[in-house]
């Protein structure tokens, strides 16, 4: 008993960090994070290695992304399998966020959804894309314009063939695909309707299973 009496009183005490100290280290870590505008690529894949939170990188910037809600990661879920199993017999490849996507020298993105024709495709990369068939956004309230706009013409200077855009609110999808440099609109798709691709020729599936409820 006395024995184990010494190992008890032989216990370091655990150290505690005075708020002061906390402050000075939060202080270093802040000269250390590069500013705004300054970031560059290598910054941002080691801050998306070492944290939880989706961001993308724009000319030097970082820009973190809206959590995504249950009724986005339903759609996001139906899609996939939708076009896994069109994709996969046919050898090709479709993956879900977060999946690095580089669309020019300056930017990175992190599309809902991202495919290619084939598997063998080169532009394929375990730390990033360097191009895709097809990206697919789901629209959120936050930051919609983002989507419809800043996205759509950053994809087709990318040469994307094909970008979707998905409308929780209002229940559609829009298949736009690329011409001459820019995107038009293929077709705008809601409930009752079956959704068609130019990209994926043989490809349907109904509206009503992209919003389905689980």
């Amino acid at each position: 008993m006395a024995i184990a009496s010494q190992q008890m009183v032989a216990k370091p005490r655990r150290s505690r960090r005075r708020p002061w100290q906390q402050r000075i280290d939060q202080r270093r870590l802040a000269q250390l994070i590069p500013a705004q505008g300054e970031w560059t690529v290598d910054d941002y894949l080691w801050l998306t290695r070492h944290t939880n939170h989706l961001i993308e990188w724009v000319d030097g910037w970082i820009e973190e992304l809206p959590m995504p809600t249950q009724t986005h990661q339903r759609i996001s879920q139906n899609l996939f399998t939708s076009l896994r199993a069109w994709l996969k017999p046919r050898g090709g490849v479709v993956y879900y966020s977060p999946l690095r996507l580089r669309v020019s020298d300056q930017h990175m993105r992190e599309p809902d959804l991202l495919a290619l024709s084939s598997a063998a495709d080169g532009r394929r990369g375990n730390t990033y894309w360097q191009g895709a068939d097809l990206v697919v956004e789901i629209l959120s309230p936050d930051n919609a314009d983002h989507d419809l706009v800043t996205k759509r013409g950053e994809y087709a200077e990318a040469a994307i063939p094909e970008y979707w855009i998905v409308d929780p609110e209002a229940e559609h999808v829009t298949v736009l695909t690329l011409d001459g440099g820019a995107y038009r609109e293929h077709g705008c798709f809601g409930r009752g309707l079956t959704l068609s691709s130019p990209l994926l020729p043989d490809f349907e599936t109904t509206i009503d299973e992209v919003f389905a409820p689980d």
